[in-house]
């Protein structure tokens, strides 16, 4: 059984940052793929970017260029790093471990990007 913590999110202007930090425990963290996802208010939950055990990343179109996923896997974490922020990543963000067929959630941390 994996447990994930998010922390991190909070208010920021329009054009700001922020950096998420998922704190993994429970499992061998370099065996697990590490995504976050977004949940906008009325919307589905979904795939911002992803990193492979491996390092190699994935990014949703909206994001590239703007946010930044890692890992460290001495340290059993996973980042979100977000620049250029914008109203419309306004979402509570969820961290997931994923080793088929297994995924695992955190309870989120949410972000609002309002002036």
């Amino acid at each position: 059984q994996v447990q994930l913590v998010e922390s991190g999110g909070g208010l920021v202007q329009p054009g700001g940052s922020l950096r998420l930090s998922c704190a993994a425990s429970g499992g061998i963290f370099s065996n697990y793929a590490m995504a976050w996802y977004s949940q906008a208010p009325g919307k589905q939950r979904e795939l911002v970017a992803r990193i492979n055990y491996d390092g190699v990343t994935d990014y949703a179109e909206s994001v590239k260029g703007r946010f930044t996923i890692s890992r460290d896997n001495d340290k059993n974490m996973a980042y979100l790093e977000m620049n250029s922020l914008t109203p419309e990543d306004t979402a509570v963000y969820y961290c997931s471990a994923v080793r088929y067929p297994r995924t695992y959630w955190g309870q989120g941390t949410r972000v609002t990007v309002s002036s």
